[in-house]
């Protein structure tokens, strides 16, 4: 704790750490007020759901490679206080638009605009952390701002759940542009560092390299490497899984909450509070105690854990809906899936060559977006014709499946040698 607190007393980290605290908070605060939204002109729609959200996943993919390019070459706190004073500026658009009834695909267009900011902001904090602590610090700092990140974030959905419910959609992103506004002050507080400025045609010119490197071929290096090597296959068939159980999950399961607790954001909220709190908890037991562990059967066992207990949530909220044990499932979920994706990342860490662990976990993402999205959009349709707890069971049924079959079959599967 001591270490943590000097490393606190840093005048330049403790404003940074403080306004991407409130920052992240802030996007999981905006992100419960899009559910509202929606819940408010479009109930029950699970296309709608899936349309709004899929606005703030874009980005990834179409403005994730070019904003790495920006970031390291202008200045990053200057990158990081504009990002908040341009987001705070935009999200108060949204309460103009509902006041004013516009259609939402405007909103579309902006929420598009307003997360592509955000990938921005993102890299910037990450590469900024070198600059203002010794090397040796270099860790702590690390260590504070990744779990006081996850600790926002899980406040961000739980606490924003019950101000949205509270102070309505429009009060939500008023106070979400309040948030952003103050973590832009905190991060133009940082000591003044010096430009890097290029020419416009250098610029232009680099950015169409950074892009054709990023998209195309460190996919295709990553896909290549995921052939040749065995456990970095592995690894990504299981986030290729993850991420689409994910996406089939994500719009039904807010749509069922929703009507089984009888509630548009606040108990969705906690739920998710209390999922992260799990994920938090499981994260540290492992790390404490999974050394002892093989990978490979503790992302299986996970994954059947996993499945039998989202498949209890579904059915115990389907006929007899109680908020402390569908919070106290949530919980325990998050505790059960956290060795996966740790597992995973060592896996990766323990496997892969050092000059294409970047690259690899760059196609992962990618990867695991592509298929939360396929798999949100998908399932956003069929929830249109099937009962939501029959899709949610049958996710649930493909984890214990998946879990089971390798377990079984491990020496002859190997993983598919």
């Amino acid at each position: 704790m001591p270490r943590f607190r000097e490393v606190l007393r840093n005048r330049n980290f403790f404003f940074l750490w403080l306004g991407q605290v409130i920052s992240q908070f802030g996007e999981r605060l905006s992100q419960m007020a899009l559910i509202g939204l929606v819940y408010m002109r479009a109930p029950g729609s699970t296309i709608q759901l899936a349309k709004i959200l899929s606005f703030t996943i874009l980005p990834v993919f179409l403005i994730g490679p070019v904003a790495g390019v920006y970031v390291d070459r202008w200045d990053r706190r200057r990158t990081m206080f504009v990002c908040d004073f341009l987001r705070a500026s935009l999200v108060l658009f949204i309460p103009l638009f509902l006041i004013l009834k516009w259609p939402l695909s405007l909103i579309y267009i902006l929420i598009f605009i307003i997360f592509s900011v955000g990938r921005f902001f993102i890299p910037a904090k990450l590469s900024i952390v070198p600059d203002l602590v010794k090397k040796e610090d270099l860790l702590i700092a690390n260590s504070l701002v990744n779990t006081t990140a996850m600790i926002a974030a899980i406040l961000g959905f739980g606490i924003g759940g019950l101000l949205v419910e509270w102070l309505g959609v429009k009060g939500g992103f008023c106070l979400n542009a309040a948030g952003f506004f103050i973590s832009g002050v905190f991060i133009f507080s940082i000591g003044q560092r010096k430009s890097v400025h290029l020419r416009i045609k250098e610029l232009s010119r680099e950015i169409v390299e950074v892009i054709r490197k990023s998209v195309i071929q460190e996919i295709k290096e990553g896909i290549v490497y995921f052939v040749k090597q065995k456990d970095v296959r592995f690894t990504g068939m299981i986030m290729f899984f993850l991420g689409g159980a994910l996406g089939a999950v994500y719009v039904v399961m807010i749509v069922f909450v929703q009507e089984s607790l009888k509630s548009a954001t606040k108990d969705l909220g906690l739920l998710i509070m209390f999922l992260g709190l799990g994920l938090f908890l499981g994260s540290l037991l492992y790390g404490r105690f999974g050394y002892r562990l093989s990978h490979f059967k503790t992302i299986f066992s996970s994954l059947i854990i996993s499945g039998l207990i989202l498949g209890v949530f579904v059915i115990i909220l389907s006929y007899h809906p109680r908020f402390l044990v569908a919070a106290t499932l949530s919980f325990i979920l998050g505790v059960a899936v956290s060795p996966i994706i740790i597992s995973c990342n060592t896996l990766i860490h323990n496997s892969s060559q050092n000059q294409m662990r970047g690259r690899i976990f760059s196609s992962l993402e990618i990867l695991m977006h592509f298929a939360f999205v396929v798999f949100m959009i998908l399932s956003s349709f069929l929830a249109e014709y099937i009962p939501s707890n029959i899709i949610l069971i049958t996710v649930s049924c493909s984890f214990v499946f998946l879990g089971l079959f390798n377990l079984i079959f491990a020496r002859k599967i190997s993983w598919l040698n």
